[in-house]
């Protein structure tokens, strides 16, 4: 394979998913969708054989929470949810109460993302059962699913038969494998029927990241010219001669190595996921699943026409009910941008094709641009390793009409933005980056990090840089 060189832009995104885990100021009670009651109920339950069998007396208030989902009292639940986590969190002495249990609080956590989908304000009901159905409709039996996001983790956990059961699949989240309550959690929830991480496991991942990152740390100190092997925004340093890491990109690193642990424990299942932060490991497994991927047990050599157009006509099948049939594998880039003026930003709906019950909810743009700008992840990740130039090709065309969706869907999405710039400067594009850049600022106009985007890009094309591109002589 030849030599290559990418030029990429160094800019942090921070991923468009709803993260926090509290329903979003729900205005009023509202019936609840029946399969969204029953899972209530049997979360309520879940909660209760877990206090029996780690004999526990939990706080009154998580059945009172309970109580006030199963009404569909969004209000009344989003405050004791809070008055709950910031007993669990922040004060002290709560924190070693055993009444403030934190395993059995992960059952409180899952109905939460899950009210927070159907709240009244969201008015994302309809694309909310169709994300939690159509996972667990496409994911086969016995199967481990990683959810990453939120949304992610709790709709196909709401949809599922039985969480607690792992029908039909087992439900994990790649977000919280680093915390030792929440192992500890699918631990005695699933009760041997798959390996889960060991507290050595955990500690063993966490040394091997100290190692790994320590080994980084002194090739960048002691060769200052050669390309940084720390990654952007990875903290590490020295004190009295130990290794000291911290922030989000270390977390990151430690999951991703606990995800790995999952992986290679259970070999005889089939694994999916839904991500919420790449991890490395899983780009050579990935293919295209519908709304999510499938984690293959081996490496993907490359990613088969046939696979690719699968996955191009289910997301242009779904992106003609959400915001119409227009954007075309051809349409260019001011176009899609002309429609986020007039849609997004200008509030026009005349001749809009599509739903605008969708274009209305930030709740599900972001859900679905998130899940449209992860698949568009693997092709650009193709598009550096792959076997040949015309897949190459094949791996930019997809990556880029991926990317234009993800960006129609959610343009204030920053995963979506900066993701996509990176591949059109990649590309030698930097005209379609500055309108891209330019037509989310103009819909984020105080956001510091666009900002600062547009100024990086404009410096680039007053370079006017020879970038060589995959596949060519340099």
């Amino acid at each position: 394979m030849k030599r290559y060189y990418i030029l990429a832009l160094a800019l942090a995104f921070s991923v468009c998913s709803v993260q926090s885990a509290p329903p979003s100021q729900p205005s009023s009670e509202s019936k609840l969708p029946p399969p969204i009651s029953s899972f209530i109920a049997a979360k309520e339950k879940h909660a209760q054989m877990l206090a029996e069998k780690l004999k526990l007396k939990v706080h009154d208030d998580y059945w009172t929470f309970f109580r006030q989902a199963r009404g569909g009292d969004w209000l009344a639940a989003d405050r004791t949810y809070e008055s709950l986590r910031k007993r669990i969190f922040q004060d002290e002495e709560s924190k070693n109460d055993p009444r403030f249990d934190r395993t059995v609080w992960q059952t409180v956590v899952e109905v939460s993302m899950v009210l927070e989908a159907y709240t009244p304000t969201n008015n994302a009901s309809k694309w909310s059962t169709a994300f939690g159905e159509g996972i667990v409709k496409s994911i086969p039996r016995g199967s481990i699913y990683f959810g990453g996001t939120v949304t992610g983790q709790g709709l196909p956990t709401a949809f599922s038969k039985s969480h607690a059961d792992g029908d039909p699949f087992f439900t994990l989240t790649q977000s919280a494998l680093a915390d030792g309550h929440y192992l500890d959690y699918i631990r005695v929830t699933y009760g041997g029927k798959i390996q889960t991480p060991s507290k050595e496991d955990s500690q063993r991942c966490h040394q091997a990241y100290l190692a790994d990152a320590q080994k980084r740390l002194e090739h960048d100190t002691k060769y200052p010219n050669e390309p940084r092997q720390l990654r952007p925004g990875e903290d590490v340093g020295m004190v009295d001669n130990k290794v000291q890491v911290s922030g989000q990109v270390a977390i990151i690193a430690i999951k991703s190595l606990l995800a790995k642990v999952i992986f290679d424990n259970n070999a005889e299942r089939e694994f999916y996921v839904e991500e919420s932060f790449p991890f490395d490991w899983m780009y050579p497994h990935l293919t295209p699943h519908g709304f999510i991927m499938k984690i293959n047990r081996d490496p993907i050599s490359s990613l088969s026409p046939e696979v690719v157009s699968k996955d191009h006509e289910f997301w242009t099948k779904q992106q003609a009910a959400m915001i119409g049939d227009w954007l075309k594998a051809e349409t260019p880039v001011s176009e899609v941008c002309d429609f986020v003026e007039k849609v997004f930003l200008k509030k026009d709906l005349a001749g809009f094709r599509g739903d605008t019950a969708f274009v209305r909810s930030d709740f599900t743009t972001k859900m679905y641009s998130k899940l449209r700008c992860s698949i568009a992840g693997v092709y650009n990740w193709r598009i550096a390793n792959s076997s040949s130039p015309e897949e190459q090709q094949r791996m930019i065309k997809e990556a880029d009409y991926a990317f234009r969706q993800s960006f129609a869907f959610c343009p204030v999405s920053p995963e979506a933005v900066f993701r996509y710039v990176n591949l059109l400067v990649q590309l030698v594009r930097i005209d379609d980056a500055l309108l891209i850049a330019r037509t989310a600022a103009r819909l984020k106009p105080k956001d510091p990090q666009l900002q600062n985007l547009i100024t990086e890009l404009e410096r680039i094309r007053g370079l006017n840089p020879k970038v060589i591109l995959p596949g060519q002589t340099p």
